[in-house]
C-alpha cells in the first residue's frame, strides 16, 4: 500500500473512532436530560407556609437549566424572576412563570411545545421555596 493511502486509511479510521465516541456522548446525555426531567418531582406545590421573602431557586437538566428568584409575600407567590434560563428550543416556556402567579401553585400545565423546560422552570421555583423551609 502507498504511504499516501496509509495516510487516508488511518485518517477515516480516526474520524470514524471521533464520530462513534461523539455519538455515544451525546446520547449519554441526552439521556441524562431525559432522566433529570422525567425524575423531577415537586415537593412544595404552593407557598402555603413559606415565611415572606426573596428566595432563588436552579434546577439543571443538563440540556436545559433554569435559576429564578421567588418573592413570597403573606403565604403567596407575588413574583417570579426567570434569572437564567438555558433551554434549546423552549424559550416558549418562560411564559409559564406568569400562570404559577396567577394560579399561586407550582404544578401548572406545561406550555405546549415547551414541556420539559416547563418542567425545568416549575422545578426551580419548586427548589426555590424547599430553600425557604430551610
Amino acid at each position: 500500500m502507498k504511504s499516501r493511502t496509509k495516510i487516508i486509511v488511518a485518517g477515516v479510521a480516526l474520524l470514524i473512532v471521533a464520530l462513534a465516541f461523539f455519538g455515544v456522548r451525546t446520547l449519554s446525555s441526552y439521556r441524562a436530560y431525559r432522566a433529570a426531567v422525567a425524575n423531577a418531582a415537586f415537593i412544595h406545590i404552593d407557598a402555603g407556609g413559606i415565611p415572606d421573602g426573596v428566595y432563588v431557586g436552579e434546577y439543571d437538566a443538563k440540556l436545559v437549566y433554569a435559576k429564578v428568584e421567588v418573592k413570597v409575600e403573606s403565604e403567596a407567590i407575588t413574583g417570579i424572576s426567570l434569572l437564567e434560563h438555558r433551554n434549546g428550543r423552549g424559550a416558549g416556556a418562560e411564559r409559564i412563570v406568569e400562570e404559577m402567579i396567577a394560579q399561586q401553585r407550582i404544578d401548572v400545565d406545561a406550555v405546549s411545545g415547551s414541556t420539559n423546560s416547563s418542567t425545568v422552570i416549575k422545578k426551580a421555583v419548586d427548589n426555590a421555596l424547599a430553600g425557604a423551609r430551610e
